[in-house]
Order: C-alpha cells, then sequence, then structure tokens
C-alpha cells in the first residue's frame, strides 16, 4: 500500500511547504508524525507552522479510515460518461453569466470527482438558482433520476424549471427541503448521491443542531456505497465554525470532515479543484465575485481575487 500526502487538503498552496511524505515498502502502515516534532515547531515558528503541521497530518489520518486511501485527485471517468457531461456543461440553456463562473466553480471536474454516473439516482440539496441543476438534469435525463430538494418558498427555482421543459422536465421530483423542520429525503438506502454546494455554512447559521440534521438526512437517505459531496466557501484552518459562518459564510474544512465522521461517513477523498490561493479566507464571500456587495472603493480589489476559496469534500456511506 502507498501512503503519499502532497500537501494536505485543507491547504491551498504547497509554496511555503513543499512537505511529502510517503511509505512505500508493501506493509501498508501509514507514515507517523510524532507529536514533539509539531509542537517544536510550534513553539519555534508560531501557530503558522503549527497550522500547517496539522494540515499535513489530517489527510493521513482521514485515510486511516479507508480501505484504500483517500485521494486528492479526481478519479478518472469513463469517456462516455465525460462526453456527457461536457455536453450538459456546455448546453446552449445555460445563460452566459452561469458559464463565465465555470473557471471558479469547475463542474465538469468537480462532477467527477464525486463519480457521478448517469444512471444514479441523485438528490441536490437547496438549489438556490438552479446554478447545478442546468446541468444535473441534462446529465441524468435518459438513465437515471434527479430528485431536488429545495424550500417550498423557492417560487424562482419552481419557475425556472416549469420555462424550460426540455431541460428540466425529466427531474424526477422536487421535495419539500427547509431545516430544521424538513429534513426528510426519502425513503431510506433509496439515493446512490446527495449534493450541497456551498449550502452548510446556511445550516450552521440556523444552529449547529439543523447542521447536523442535515448531515444525517443524506446518510439515512443514501445506499450503502452512497456518495455525499461537500463543497463550501473555505475559512481558516481550525477557526471557529459558528463564528466563520455567521460573519463569513465560511467553514473551515476540519470541522465539516469532523461532522461527516461523527455521522458515521468515511471520507473517500478530498480535493483542490475549487481552491482559490489569491483567496486569503478572512473576506465576507458576499464581498467577493460574484455579489461584490462592499464598497465600490473595493471592487477592482475584489475582483483580482476572483470568487471564494472552496473544499471539495466526498463522503462515503460505509
Amino acid at each position: 500500500m502507498r501512503w503519499s500526502s502532497r500537501c494536505s487538503p485543507i491547504a491551498r498552496s504547497c509554496s511555503q511547504s513543499n512537505a511529502t511524505v510517503t511509505a512505500e515498502d508493501g506493509s501498508g502502515t501509514a507514515p507517523t508524525l510524532g507529536f514533539g516534532v509539531v509542537l517544536n515547531a510550534h513553539r519555534q515558528e508560531g501557530r503558522t507552522m503549527f497550522r500547517r503541521t496539522c494540515k499535513l497530518l489530517i489527510p493521513l489520518l482521514a485515510a486511516l479510515l479507508l480501505p484504500v486511501a483517500a485521494s486528492a485527485a479526481p478519479a478518472s471517468a469513463p469517456d462516455s460518461t465525460t462526453a456527457a457531461l461536457q455536453q450538459a456543461v456546455n448546453g446552449h440553456w445555460r445563460s452566459d453569466a452561469n458559464r463565465a463562473r465555470d473557471k471558479y466553480r469547475h463542474p465538469l471536474e468537480t462532477l467527477q470527482f464525486f463519480g457521478i454516473k448517469p444512471n444514479m439516482t441523485v438528490i441536490e440539496l437547496a438549489p438556490g438558482g438552479g446554478w447545478y441543476t442546468e446541468i444535473l438534469a441534462p446529465f441524468l435525463h435518459a438513465h437515471g433520476h434527479l430528485i431536488e430538494a429545495a424550500p417550498p418558498s423557492a417560487a424562482k427555482f419552481a419557475a425556472k424549471l416549469k420555462a424550460d421543459p426540455a431541460v428540466y422536465g425529466h427531474i424526477a421530483k422536487v421535495i419539500p427541503f427547509a431545516p430544521p423542520e424538513q429534513v426528510k429525503l426519502g425513503a431510506d438506502h433509496s439515493a446512490d448521491m446527495v449534493l450541497t454546494f456551498r449550502n452548510t455554512h446556511d445550516w450552521l447559521n440556523h444552529s449547529p443542531a439543523t447542521l447536523d440534521a442535515v448531515f444525517k438526512a443524506a446518510f439515512n437517505v443514501l445506499k450503502l456505497g452512497g456518495v455525499f459531496g461537500v463543497t463550501e466557501h473555505r475559512a481558516k484552518p481550525f477557526a471557529d465554525g459558528v463564528e466563520s459562518a455567521g460573519a463569513l459564510h465560511r467553514l473551515p474544512e476540519d470541522y465539516l470532515i469532523a461532522l461527516a465522521l461523527k455521522t458515521g461517513f468515511r471520507v473517500a477523498g478530498v480535493s483542490q479543484i475549487n481552491a482559490n490561493p489569491n483567496d486569503p479566507e478572512d473576506i465576507n464571500v458576499h464581498r467577493l465575485p460574484p455579489d461584490l456587495s462592499g464598497p465600490d472603493g473595493e471592487h477592482a480589489q475584489m475582483k483580482a481575487i476572483g470568487e471564494s476559496d472552496r473544499m471539495t469534500l466526498k463522503f462515503v456511506k460505509p
């Protein structure tokens, strides 16, 4: 068994630390990092070095929870699946504004990383304006099933689906989803994949119990081996989750990984597909593109940063 960590999944850049840990002796034993080294580095170089070392340790520990090591790169998909995804991403029904954001949201690579297949039953949580729905609906319409879990008050989303039946007419159903009151996603063990894109901070802003309930609902509805795919605005490592969610609309990656493990998931992969090393992770995400909600004088600076740095996490129900 080969163990290799090339920078942590919660590290966006290896510019300051090019650490690589590898053991390839056939023993299947993961490399061990001495806590004395961690503490010594903490004393000598301060909190920055401590975090950097912890970031190296986290993916190794996550890998121990799987029969195979967690991968930081998207698994290769069959050519037919890739072609079908690319066709959906290139769809003429997508607006120019939505397609312009592909360079930040990487829909093809993200869905490949999660392992989506055209014959799956997929549940999308809180689809918002339907940015990903524009891709998921045509991709799944022929052989799979797409279930949208949306708030009953999502009138604009409902109108969007109704306005283009050629694209959205094959959506299996739209179910009411308004945590914590409405979190049931369907019969237990009935879905292959549950996806959520940049929503977890909102549920935590309601309460930690609400976010817990969403993770449990995803776990319950998934079949054995089913995937819970999560992307989220990333806060600084080991930041306070509740404070970051409220002030910045971000979460630290370790917070969501810990919650997933507590719920019963295993970490199947972490990816830097949606990372942005230009984002300092201490800015409210709505000040960044596309919202640019701050004063006009900072817009040029925010545009230079780009959209938020995001974690991309793949959890599996064992």
